[in-house]
């Protein structure tokens, strides 16, 4: 059987489809991947901003709303302000990205699944698309505009 040829057209379209695509691999991979890190580092550096603006409140909300299973409320409070003023900084440049990414998703885990099973007001689905970007970022890692790739590039053999 002889193989068939394609015509012209096709490989030109073909060609340019494979061009562009090397295009966006090449540009838009790193951008968004950037993005992707400043929004979500955006979202909880806010939240600890917060936290910590009025400590007595959030105290407050750990003790009477949030009320996290096995950690007292304050022990609660400080490890969540700390996670949230420092994990987003993290992988805004993109340094131990991987590890910067955990807990916020435990947080989003919390935040959805055990205050939200118990209040309804914690049940959205922005925490779900919180989590698939943070999780993008520990399977992807940061990409190319990041500390991370810096350093395995000069230390790699």
């Amino acid at each position: 059987m002889m193989p068939i040829e394609r015509p012209a057209v096709v490989m030109r379209i073909a060609d340019l489809y494979d061009r562009i695509t090397a295009l966006l691999q090449r540009y838009g991979a790193p951008v968004f991947d950037l993005t992707v890190r400043l929004w979500i580092a955006g979202v909880f550096f806010m939240s600890g901003r917060v936290k910590i603006a009025d400590w007595e409140s959030t105290i407050y909300l750990f003790e009477d709303e949030y009320k996290v299973p096995v950690l007292p409320p304050e022990l609660a409070a400080y490890i969540g302000a700390s996670f949230e003023l420092t994990m987003p900084v993290l992988l805004a440049v993109g340094f131990a990205s991987r590890l910067a990414a955990l807990p916020p998703i435990g947080m989003a885990c919390v935040i959805q699944f055990v205050l939200g099973a118990s209040n309804p007001d914690y049940d959205h689905v922005e925490h779900f698309y919180w989590l698939f970007l943070l999780a993008m970022i520990v399977v992807r890692g940061p990409g190319v505009l990041s500390v991370d790739y810096f350093i395995r590039q000069r230390f790699s053999k």
